[in-house]
């Protein structure tokens, strides 16, 4: 069995540990804060025996050369950064597995916030972790590719289970309902999702993981391809241009 443990990193970063019971081996999910990865590790006794990076962004891969100095851990990212992966072991594509223990990982190549962005599906355990590609109610802001290469890679994630747990890398989700919410403001199952978000950030609970079917069903973006949306986007047939303007939209709220 897997055991995820999650915490909080940085201002709004979630960390996460993936530790597999059988062979003991730990992997790091991206490394926003190397000294709070090597803590929440020694808490448990667990040992760090590999990293794997989704993209090279500072709040993703900052913590690596730290924490494999302290634990000789391999650090495996996206082959389309490779150069900007500190401390990169083995660098990977899409279509290519990474092993925990019997767990395997596929990796989907999902660019567009970078270029060269990668995501982690464990089918077997039903999770995924998305780095920032797509967010609860949001997706990555597209910084280095094009609206074309960020849909081409939301419709990969989409193509998962729909029980998939998607484990993205930040809290956003509250600002994200409120702008959701001005996309599609008559959509009952995102009426019902935002009271619910804003119930548990009441209590001071998380809103990651989320549930691929949930997001389809409320998330605008990765709603694109819908004929509502589209006509009420101004871009109908057209699910690029439909993605664009609700990112567009998204930018300058």
């Amino acid at each position: 069995m897997l055991t995820i443990h999650q915490f909080p990193c940085l201002n709004d970063n979630y960390g996460y540990l993936v530790h597999d019971t059988t062979s003991l081996q730990t992997v790091a999910i991206d490394t926003p804060d190397a000294d709070v990865y090597l803590a929440e590790a020694a808490a448990r006794d667990w040992h760090i025996s590999a990293i794997w990076n989704t993209h090279w962004h500072p709040d993703h891969a900052g913590g690596n050369l730290k924490i494999k100095a302290a634990t000789d851990c391999q650090i495996i990212g996206p082959a389309g950064e490779a150069e900007k992966i500190p401390g990169l072991d083995r660098a990977v594509r899409g279509g290519e597995s990474v092993p925990l223990g019997d767990h395997m990982a596929r990796v989907l190549d999902v660019p567009g916030h970078t270029l060269g962005h990668i995501a982690y599906h464990l089918p077997q355990d039903q999770v995924a972790f998305v780095g920032d590609a797509v967010f609860a109610l949001g997706c990555g802001r597209v910084f280095e590719g094009t609206p074309e290469m960020m849909w081409r890679s939301l419709r990969a994630i989409k193509a998962l289970p729909p029980e998939t747990l998607l484990y993205c890398a930040h809290e956003y989700t509250q600002a994200n309902a409120r702008f959701a919410e001005t996309i599609e403001p008559e959509n009952d199952r995102l009426q019902a999702y935002i009271r619910e978000i804003d119930a548990r950030r009441a209590r001071g609970d998380w809103t990651v993981p989320m549930r691929l079917q949930r997001e389809l069903d409320t998330n605008p973006f990765l709603r694109a391809d819908q004929p509502g949306l589209q006509a009420a986007m101004g871009c109908p047939g057209d699910a690029v241009a439909t993605f664009a303007e609700v990112r567009g939209r998204k930018d300058r709220f």
